[in-house]
């Protein structure tokens, strides 16, 4: 492989100030929104009823709305699902209600206007279930990000590790902030979605952490700045080509596939900009804020015992 010469070279970290303070800037606002806002939890999570209707015609969404309320329904989250027919209503538990007479009372309630409104599917979720599954999905980010440090830390070098790890925090809670900010649904899909991320980041900070260790071993002039872009320049091709390819699929996803996919899409789609961008300018920047060196990185000769006596003649 040929190495690149420094005029060669993309000066990725030129801009590292500007960086640094772009991603503190979006971090800071998330969590404002996330303690502010907090997530549009789904019915996943929080538990309640959702029932799906269809009409025969476009669903006048206001009327429903005023509907429900004047039945006791004021809580009722009113959407179109897919089409202008297509509505999905969401509500809350209700105490010494059940479940399947709150269905019955919505459907009833609709009706009572002369409509034709046809029910479509029914599903109940418990609160102890949505907390069950909220902290199971906590958990599991948990989980994978202490991983994710243990292996790269064995893989590569610690300061690799904590960048690596950085950089996963940074594209979860950035993405939780966008859902935070514009109050989209958070369900178990979403959260699939969040999984995914932190595979599909992690995968891109492995690969350029490689490079850069591979590099540090090759060039045995220039320094650390330098190897750093010159390791990201050669990677850049595999980066742009990865993330097109993969942000052309989930655009058609986003606009093809349908309401139940829609929130997955999203946040896949968000997390992969966000990602390819945090394998460039946070894990190894930080790796870089943190002394990362060719000591560090290139394996120490092993003297073996006896080398330094003479042969016996």
């Amino acid at each position: 492989m040929q190495l690149l010469k420094l005029s060669e070279t993309v000066a990725f970290m030129k801009v590292k100030v500007p960086a640094m303070i772009f991603s503190a800037l979006l971090i800071l606002g998330s969590f404002v929104s996330l303690f502010t806002n907090s997530l549009n939890w789904g019915l996943d999570f929080t538990g309640g009823t959702l029932v799906e209707v269809g009409y025969e015609g476009p669903a006048n969404l206001p009327t429903m709305r005023q509907i429900l309320a004047e039945n006791g329904f004021d809580d009722a989250v009113v959407q179109n699902f897919g089409s202008s027919q297509d509505v999905l209503i969401r509500l809350a538990p209700r105490e010494g209600v059940k479940n399947s007479e709150i269905s019955n009372q919505v459907i009833t309630a609709l009706q009572s206007n002369g409509d034709s409104v046809d029910t479509r599917r029914v599903e109940f979720v418990g609160p102890s279930v949505g907390e069950e599954l909220t902290e199971q999905g906590g958990m599991a980010m948990l989980v994978a990000l202490i991983c994710i440090l243990i292996y790269v830390a064995i893989r590569f070098e610690w300061r690799f590790a904590l960048g690596s790890v950085i950089a996963l925090a940074h594209d979860v809670i950035i993405t939780l902030g966008l859902f935070s900010v514009f109050q989209l649904e958070f369900d178990l899909t979403v959260l699939a979605a969040i999984l995914a991320v932190i595979g599909y980041s992690l995968n891109d900070t492995i690969v350029v952490s490689d490079r850069i260790r591979e590099n540090f071993r090759k060039i045995r002039k220039g320094e650390t700045v330098d190897i750093i872009n010159i390791s990201l320049t050669q990677t850049l091709n595999r980066t742009i080509i990865t993330s097109l390819t993969t942000i052309f699929v989930l655009l058609a996803l986003f606009f093809v596939g349908g309401a139940l996919i829609h929130g997955f899409a999203t946040a896949l789609l968000f997390g992969v900009l966000v990602g390819t961008y945090s394998s460039i300018y946070v894990a190894s920047l930080v790796a870089l804020q943190l002394g990362i060196s060719k000591e560090d990185l290139i394996p120490q000769e092993v003297e073996k015992e006896g080398a330094d006596q003479e042969p016996l003649t």
